[in-house]
């Protein structure tokens, strides 16, 4: 579902699902059911106790839907090695993912010309839509 209220300052794009089930893997579209590709973005994540982060993440994406899907388990393990030196004591503490960031601004801040939090604004698009997966991992059920 769309946010009424905006972060980003570039326009909305994409849709985002977060998958929390670890044996689903969304190699199909939940929407259009087409094969989804591999695909590396730069997310904006907000973390409790620490602040935002820039993280390049490597997502399943459906072309023509423009979706976005990320593995709860994966982005979790990803965020405790950027929190491991940084913050030790973020890990595990509740966070949104809210965006995406330009990734030419994400590779100047791997270089060590990070923008500052309000500047990074600049270059944050917003979700368009954001969905909650579900699914049936079928077999047979009793009556």
């Amino acid at each position: 579902m769309a946010r009424e209220n905006r972060l980003g300052r570039l326009p909305a794009r994409y849709s985002f699902a977060l998958n929390p089930h670890e044996d689903a893997r969304f190699t199909r579209c939940p929407i259009c059911e087409r094969a989804t590709r591999l695909r590396k973005f730069v997310l904006f994540v907000v973390v409790r106790e620490f602040g935002p982060i820039a993280l390049g993440k490597t997502c399943r994406f459906c072309t023509r839907c423009e979706l976005i899907v990320v593995h709860q388990d994966e982005l979790e393990h990803e965020l405790t090695v950027a929190l491991e030196t940084r913050d030790p004591s973020a890990i595990g503490q509740e966070y949104a993912v809210l965006g995406t960031i330009d990734r030419k601004v994400w590779r100047r801040g791997l270089k060590g010309e990070s923008p500052t939090t309000g500047e990074i604004l600049d270059y944050v698009a917003d979700f368009e839509k954001e969905y909650e997966l579900h699914y049936d991992p079928g077999g047979w059920y009793p009556s």
